[in-house]
């Protein structure tokens, strides 16, 4: 049976699954990563420990499987970004973490630029993006544009490493996420390199997301010769493995931050405020392409690993879905998580976390009740504005990550929401998406088609609440919101 090795380099680990060809998930290897805060507002990830714990993970996978690697597929959180000397193969920083709010006042600056910015890269001016990091490394960072000097995106980094230093390339879902690249005419943007003084020679080459892109050298853990054939960010993968292939389907995933994302077609959409446009995937060759719109929320799980580290009133991650439960609402308190800004609708990197509600009777189960309800009320926010702005209705929201093992969440988003949020068997969407990637550029899978019919339902949740119920709560959220815009801009 042929077996594909997905690995997923995320925000908090780097994982190696092996899937075979129905799907199934053989053998899963992991290790969580250090997060680095130099300053506040600051995210930073050792680029020697993302490549330490990758072969960690492949050769732990690779002494559980028998049967031979079909192919490697990759997938990885997306903004964040690596510079290396292509020369020696060896760090110049560590990699700015797509979190990181450190070039916030550099893009105010940019107000000007943003029609240019929205028209070419379907992006913001926020700090989120890549090209402002890049711009800082090559400035206060102190990296030199050398002509050794790369510079790269996640999947670059482990792309360039699995090959033994022989290949520099990325692929268009990642770089569309840089805002460097023209969605439009998906290649680097000479002005976007140009506004940030970007070196165009530091940048990889952009290759198709699903094809025949490299093969591994001897010095990995998968051996020689293994082909790299399916790459894609984290979201846009993971629309791919639940098998989002029509015009309007939709997916969300809970993970560190919650991402929605809309297949909107083979043509670019319109711009639309509060909205990103991005690639989906292009298959075969660059002409192939899907097009999505997204909303980035930039913490949702994240907040229950502040629950847990921060305030200590959980030990584990997986006791927040029945504390919040045992309490049968919040008592009118509502949690703005915005610890890194606020991502889409609001993009509003000066708002900062906030409580409002709490009274003598609030408990750690009220809490954490508003902790999985504010996931709920943050999807909610996008999805409507989303659904308007490509003209569809939005019947179904399929859903993954870790967040979405709760009932409850589910529940209260399908009652916000007012349509049925589905709930797939596998929740490895992200790994399974770069893995079948992968495996259609090799054969394991013929079409689009099969990888339809393999997605399979674990449960399905339907709106039970009271509309009007549903809308108040919500009105009450966004009053909280408007409390967290702007406050650590008031505060310099």
């Amino acid at each position: 049976m042929a077996i594909i090795v997905s690995l997923d380099a995320g925000t908090t680990g780097v994982r190696a699954l092996a899937i075979d060809e129905t799907s199934t998930i053989r053998h899963v290897s992991y290790r969580e990563l250090t997060q680095h805060y130099p300053q506040p507002g600051w995210v930073e990830h050792d680029l020697d420990e993302i490549w330490t714990k990758i072969q960690t993970v492949i050769a732990e996978l690779m002494n559980e499987i028998d049967e031979p690697v079909a192919a490697i597929g990759i997938t990885n959180q997306r903004e964040t970004v690596a510079a290396w000397n292509k020369k020696t193969g060896r760090p110049l920083h560590r990699a700015i973490v797509w979190q990181d709010r450190r070039t916030a006042e550099r893009c105010e600056l940019l107000a000007e630029q943003v029609p240019m910015i929205r028209s070419t890269t379907g992006l913001v001016a926020d700090p989120y993006f890549s090209a402002t990091k890049y711009e800082w490394l090559l400035n206060q960072g102190g990296v030199e544009p050398e002509a050794d000097l790369a510079l790269g995106t996640i999947d670059s980094w482990l792309i360039w490493n699995l090959t033994g230093g022989t290949h520099h390339y990325t692929e268009p879902s990642n770089a569309s996420r840089t805002m460097l690249f023209d969605i439009n005419s998906l290649g680097w943007s000479d002005e976007m390199c140009e506004l940030f003084s970007i070196p165009r020679h530091s940048l990889a080459e952009v290759v198709p997301s699903s094809s025949l892109i490299a093969t591994t050298a001897d010095t990995t853990a998968l051996g020689a010769g293994i082909a790299i054939s399916g790459v894609a960010g984290d979201q846009q993968a993971a629309l791919f493995g639940q098998a989002c292939f029509q015009p309007g389907m939709t997916k969300n995933t809970y993970g560190t931050g919650s991402f929605v994302v809309m297949n909107t077609g083979h043509r670019p959409p319109p711009i639309v405020d509060g909205l990103l446009t991005t690639v989906g995937w292009t298959i075969g060759d660059n002409d192939h392409v899907t097009y999505a719109y997204e909303g980035a929320i930039f913490v949702t799980g994240a907040a229950i690993q502040w629950l847990r580290d921060g305030l200590q009133l959980i030990e584990s991650a997986p006791e927040i879905g029945p504390l919040a439960a045992s309490v049968d609402s919040t008592n009118d308190v509502f949690m703005v998580p915005a610890f890194a800004g606020l991502g889409s609708p609001w993009w509003d990197p000066w708002a900062r976390g906030t409580i409002v509600g709490i009274t003598g009777g609030t408990t750690k189960a009220h809490l954490a009740r508003a902790v999985v309800e504010s996931m709920a009320y943050q999807t909610r926010d996008v999805v409507e504005i989303m659904a308007q702005s490509a003209g569809l209705s939005l019947t179904e929201l399929r859903v993954d990550g870790g967040a979405s093992v709760m009932d409850l969440l589910l529940q209260f988003q399908a009652d916000q929401l007012g349509v049925d949020v589905t709930r797939p068997r596998s929740q490895e969407s992200t790994a399974v998406g770069a893995a079948y990637l992968a495996g259609l550029a090799v054969g394991v899978w013929g079409s689009t088609d099969e990888i339809t019919e393999a997605w399979a339902l674990d449960r399905k949740f339907t709106p039970a609440a009271d509309r009007g119920r549903a809308d108040q709560l919500h009105r009450r959220w966004r009053k909280a919101v408007t409390l967290s815009t702007g406050w650590a801009r008031e505060a310099e």
